[in-house]
Formats: C-alpha cells, structure tokens, sequence
C-alpha cells in the first residue's frame, strides 16, 4: 500500500490544511495544519527508529570494550 500524500489548501478563512484523496480524486481526510504537524511531531519516524536502534548497539559494544579494558 503507497504512503497517501497531502494535498496543501487553504480555507477561506486563510488557514492552511492537509488534504488526502483516494485513487479515484475524492477528498478521504481535510484536517488543518495544526492539527496534522502536532500529530506528526508525536510519532516517530521509521527512520527515526533505525537510527536510535543503530546508535543503541554502537553504545553496547563501546561499553563492552571499556569493561574488557577495565578487566585486563
């Protein structure tokens, strides 16, 4: 299943808003801007979640070396 993307509009009010269609044009979701960024900044990224994951282990084996160091 492909990610939906955001389609950028804005009210008539002048706020900003995120809308997602389905494949055949119409509207699935309208949320405001405010809305969708405060979301977005509570989760947390794949990415974002290999990185940390990547650093955890490099921080394991650094702490391993320096016992081993400490045992000798």
């Amino acid at each position: 299943m492909a990610k939906k993307k955001r389609t950028v509009m804005y009210s008539k009010a002048g706020k900003k808003l995120y809308a997602v269609r389905d494949e055949k044009g119409e509207f699935v979701d309208i949320q405001s801007y405010q809305r969708a960024h405060s979301q977005d900044m509570k989760r947390t990224s794949q990415a974002e979640l290999e990185k940390k994951a990547k650093t955890k282990t490099a921080k394991k084996k650094v702490t391993k070396k320096k016992k081993a160091k400490r045992g000798k």
